[in-house]
């Protein structure tokens, strides 16, 4: 059973840091791209950012270019993403996200969420 839980999320002043951690389980985390996404109440989900399946290639979205790292851990089933200089309008709920192919079917599994609030 697929599973992915995130931590790390709260709240934080702006300009501050904060640090989010993916746990996977129930699939082939080495073999497989990684990604997180966040939500804004009442929005479309958005794609954030991707790390390839050997950490060696990342992307990201334009707004968080050089503030957000994404990373991730194979001996661990771990991914990260580290976030700095935060604005206002990073606030949101950010998930953990795996795109997962079974029998030659794709499958879309999420994270339940955490919630990352920056106000002063």
């Amino acid at each position: 059973q697929v599973q992915l839980r995130e931590s790390g999320g709260g709240s934080v002043q702006p300009g501050g840091s904060l640090g989010l951690s993916c746990l996977a389980s129930g699939f082939a985390f080495s073999g497989s791209r990684m990604e997180w996404y966040r939500q804004i109440p009442g929005k479309e989900r958005e794609w954030v950012a991707t790390v390839s399946p050997d950490g060696g290639v990342t992307y990201y979205q334009d707004s968080v270019k050089g503030r957000f790292t994404i990373s991730r851990d194979n001996v661990k089933n771990l991914v990260h993403l580290q976030m700095t200089s935060l604005k206002p309008e990073d606030s949101a709920v950010y998930y953990c996200y795996v795109q997962y192919w079974r029998n030659g079917a794709p499958y879309d599994f999420w994270g339940q969420g955490t919630q990352v609030t920056v106000s002063s």
